[in-house]
């Protein structure tokens, strides 16, 4: 079986005040280090076996304080980048229920075509989301994969290993510094974890 971590980024203050990033480069907030610390001591134990990376310094950062036990290269992975919001990216949901209505639609009716004013259509990131999972097809047998990123990239991953629909990707809830686990065997795909933030409690 071949086991896909998949984390979320740490807490940027950007996350705090509910703003929509996209392709905002974003650092870490101080609480974003120590999730990500928290998340690093969590899977200390886990044998991992390559390590993937967003580009975006929310990602990367994070991606790196886990690797740093682990002591292993990340790929970094430009394709993992979140939905490139274009001219919402910087607002909270409130300014666009009030400026962009039809964009607003999208987040109750999962709208799969709708592309956002100076960004990405929902189709065009998941053919970039597919771009990164042809990585995954030459994985042996009996590996654990690591892979960091944003919401939006690890729902569609999930969505694609378990063959669901593009339209209830908005449906998956992932925290910041989350823990998802997919677990690949011969026979099925099992989604074995999801959204688990257990690790930053206590």
């Amino acid at each position: 079986m071949t086991r896909i971590l998949l984390v979320r980024h740490g807490e940027t203050e950007m996350n705090r005040a509910g703003r929509f990033q996209g392709h905002t480069d974003a650092e870490l907030s101080e609480k974003g280090i120590m999730q990500a610390e928290k998340l690093r001591d969590s899977l200390a134990a886990e044998k991992i076996d390559a390590i993937y990376s967003s580009d975006l310094k929310r990602a990367f950062s994070t991606a790196e304080i886990i690797a740093s036990r682990h002591k292993k290269n990340i790929t970094v992975c430009p394709e993992l980048r979140e939905i490139k919001y274009g001219d919402l990216e910087g607002m909270v949901y409130a300014d666009i229920k009030r400026r962009y209505p039809e964009i607003a639609d999208f987040f109750t009716g999962n709208i799969p075509l709708l592309k956002f004013p100076g960004g990405e259509s929902v189709v065009q990131f998941k053919k970039r989301i597919d771009r990164f999972l042809e990585r995954l097809k030459d994985l042996g047998p009996d590996q654990t994969i690591l892979i960091v990123a944003h919401g939006g990239p690890i729902r569609l991953i999930i969505c694609s290993l378990l063959g669901i629909g593009l339209k209830h990707w908005r449906q998956i809830q992932l925290d910041n510094a989350s823990l998802s686990i997919v677990t690949i065997y011969p026979e099925v795909t099992v989604l074995t974890r999801l959204n688990d933030i257990s690790h930053l409690k206590g």
